[in-house]
């Protein structure tokens, strides 16, 4: 069996410790030799982002520059196609072959609004789901289809995400750092710094550039 792929997709608008965090636990947790992140390009789900598509993905690489344990792939970023999940899983199965794990990790709000993604039934078929709950999640905020879903390919432990190339569902509580990009976007707009909650080289290109209405 080789080495699981785990990876976290998000617009990363922008990156920040919580999200570096949340990445490096998951690492550690796994047992894996890397998580990798895989930035966005055109939202199909959400607004557009406060940034470029090439301005997000340097943060990204600027966040993850001195970190092994995170690397960061562009392939959503320089496609001409739309950033539906599924394209991307498919790409990876076809690289990684029949057998290796394909770990997708999501947060419990993005899960809870998976019926709206494109074929979204057919994302097990190339991978498995890894959801991020807050303590205390009881899905009972899931639709009636998401619980089906969920009850019908939940897996009993992490370790058949490990073993199997795809198919499975396993919801793990994670108590997040307190950061969120829609903070960090406010703070720079109303001109105070956003230090410390996101990595340094990333708050000095956010500068550099004048992002986010920065003066």
């Amino acid at each position: 069996m080789r080495q699981p792929l785990v990876f976290m997709g998000g617009t990363f608008d922008p990156i920040h410790n919580g999200h570096l965090r949340t990445a490096l636990e998951l690492k550690q947790w796994l047992g894996v030799d890397q998580v990798c992140l895989i930035p966005s390009g055109a939202p199909v789900h959400r607004d557009e982002p406060g940034c470029t598509p090439d301005e997000r993905l340097e943060m990204v690489r600027l966040a993850v520059q001195d970190e092994p344990a995170l690397s960061v792939d562009a392939r959503e970023i320089e496609s001409d196609t739309p950033s539906y999940s599924l394209l991307t899983l498919q790409a990876l199965r076809r690289e990684r072959g029949p057998e290796c794990p394909i770990i997708m990790t999501m947060g419990m709000d993005a899960y809870q609004a998976l019926p709206s993604w494109y074929r979204w039934q057919s994302l097990l078929d190339y991978a498995h789901i890894l959801v991020l709950a807050r303590p205390g999640y009881d899905g009972r905020e899931a639709g009636a289809e998401l619980q089906a879903f969920t009850r019908q390919h939940q897996a009993a432990a992490i370790d058949e995400l490990l073993t199997t190339a795809a198919g499975k569902v396993y919801i793990q509580e994670l108590t997040p750092l307190g950061i969120s990009a829609t903070q960090i976007r406010h703070q720079i707009t109303q001109g105070l710094s956003p230090r410390y909650l996101l990595p340094e080289p990333v708050w000095h290109y956010i500068q550099q550039h004048k992002l986010y209405a920065h003066n």
